[in-house]
Formats: C-alpha cells, structure tokens, sequence
C-alpha cells in the first residue's frame, strides 16, 4: 500500500538558466510537527544556487529559505503555498513564474 501519492510535478528549465522546481505528495500521515497531509518542495534558483525555496522537512515543519535565509511559512493550503512561492521569486527575484 503506497503512503504517499504525487499530486504535483513541474520542472522548468528557465531563460538564463533558471531553474523552478515542484513537487507535492500527498501523505496519509502529516510530516511532524506538520498537521497537513503534504509533503513538498518548491524550488527556483540555478544549479548549485537556491534562492527561493519552500518545504516542510520532519522535524523542522512548514519554512521556506529566502537568498539564503530560513524563515517559518504558515501553512493554509497548496494553492496559497504555490502562490506565496510564485510572489516571493517574483518579489526577491524579479521573474514572473507562470504556474
């Protein structure tokens, strides 16, 4: 029986070698000490360099990394989760993301 079910997959490769990445599971048990039933990882940088990136590690719970920098995100649901990210590269990197 499969614990976790992929309910979002997206990579693209961007002009300037830019790179947005994400993915979302869908868990039958919440990652502690998170009390949804997701599991992901949104990512936009190049290789070797993250700039923007969400994800909700065990242990450590819902946060994202701006440039660099760790920073708790509340978690609400995936379509405020993919909409905060898009603002955040939008505003710290200047690129518009489509999604």
């Amino acid at each position: 029986m499969a614990t976790a079910v992929k309910i979002l997959s997206e990579k693209r490769v961007l002009p300037d070698g830019y790179i947005m990445d994400i993915t979302v599971w869908g868990v039958l048990t919440p990652v502690p000490p998170c009390a949804h039933p997701f599991k992901y990882s949104l990512f936009f940088g190049r290789p070797g360099e993250r700039l923007i990136a969400y994800d909700n590690e065990r242990g450590k719970g819902d946060h994202k990394h701006i440039q660099g920098v760790e920073h708790p995100y509340v978690f609400v649901s995936l379509r405020q989760l993919v909409a905060d990210f898009a603002d955040d590269v939008r505003m710290h990197c200047g690129m518009e993301i489509a999604l």
